[in-house]
């Protein structure tokens, strides 16, 4: 088959980190073009200020990318898919739960692919961490997600907007994986949202869920984490304790602690690829939802101002 033609729309930090080399590591594409009218492209890479202009001047494409701020993405994925263009959507998929409902009924209307695209589930401890829990009765499960803004963001002021999320940027990655991995369902029951006096969205949040089979959940997530990172998952079953370390990438078991390679990007590209060829989509809505209980349902507590 010939090659999937895709652009890339919106060539920042994680376009240019992670998405160029798992398209250009993948058989299945061929990167056709990027798009920004900010950001300089690509050597040899055609670029392209808007996605009108791609659309109106070419290289034609089969496949976009989105990789922008999450509060413009859905009129540029309903542009795309308008044209019958197949829609890779970075996390999280859009700004409102609704938004991204639309593009689901449309992508079907048109029969192209959207794919919201949780990069953290193709965390390498992830799928076996999934398998060993299907048999366990859970007891207990403690989220940590501390990281430093300031290293991870810098300057990135649409994040601290409406809909940009605030900590829940990181913490949605958390959330991604507790909804694949647990095997019951689970809803929020409190939440305090900690906002900088000067920003719209939270740097810190405390959160306590329960699954329909009673075990508690607890979710502590901040951004004022200096030295060294926690991205932890720790769950205690019936048959002893899981960790799921640094994202997902390194899974501990009562057997034993595996290491695996980052695979999550290329992971991504060969599901989307799958899903095009197969004409299916994969738009899981579930951990942009816990985000909006959160926001529904927390209490909001003031802090000190924060400045990059």
């Amino acid at each position: 088959m010939d090659p999937i033609r895709i652009a890339i729309i919106g060539i920042g930090k994680i376009a240019r980190d992670q998405h160029v080399p798992a398209i250009r590591g993948n058989n299945a594409f061929s990167l056709a073009a990027t798009v920004s009218p900010h950001d300089a492209g690509l050597t040899g890479v055609p670029h392209l200020a808007s996605l009108d202009a791609l659309l109106a001047e070419g290289p034609a494409v089969d496949a976009v990318a989105l990789c922008t701020p999450p509060q413009v993405r859905y009129d540029l994925a309903a542009q795309a898919l308008a044209k019958g263009i197949h829609v890779f959507l970075e996390k999280p998929p859009g700004a409102t739960l609704a938004e991204v409902e639309a593009l689901k009924v449309q992508a079907d209307k048109v029969d192209a692919t959207l794919f919201a695209a949780w990069h953290s589930r193709f965390a390498a401890g992830v799928a076996p961490a999934r398998a060993w829990l299907s048999e366990r009765k859970i007891e207990k499960v403690s989220i940590v997600w501390r990281e430093d803004v300031r290293v991870w963001h810098p300057g990135q002021a649409w994040i601290w907007q409406p809909g940009g999320l605030g900590v829940f940027d990181p913490g949605i990655n958390a959330l991604s994986i507790v909804t694949h991995i647990l095997p019951r369902p689970f809803f929020l029951k409190e939440a305090t949202l900690v906002l900088p006096e000067n920003r719209a969205a939270p740097i810190a949040a405390d959160l306590h869920f329960r699954d329909t089979g009673g075990a508690p959940i607890h979710m502590d997530l901040d951004w004022r984490q200096t030295g060294p990172q926690s991205w932890d998952i720790i769950i205690d079953t019936d048959a002893g304790t899981l960790k799921l370390a640094h994202g997902g990438a390194v899974l501990t078991l009562p057997s034993g602690t595996e290491h695996g390679e980052d695979v999550e990007y290329p992971g991504l590209y060969s599901r989307f690829a799958t899903l095009i060829r197969g004409g299916r989509s994969d738009v899981d809505t579930s951990p942009l939802g816990h985000v909006a209980d959160a926001f529904l349902r927390g209490r909001r507590e003031p802090t000190d101002a924060f400045h990059d």
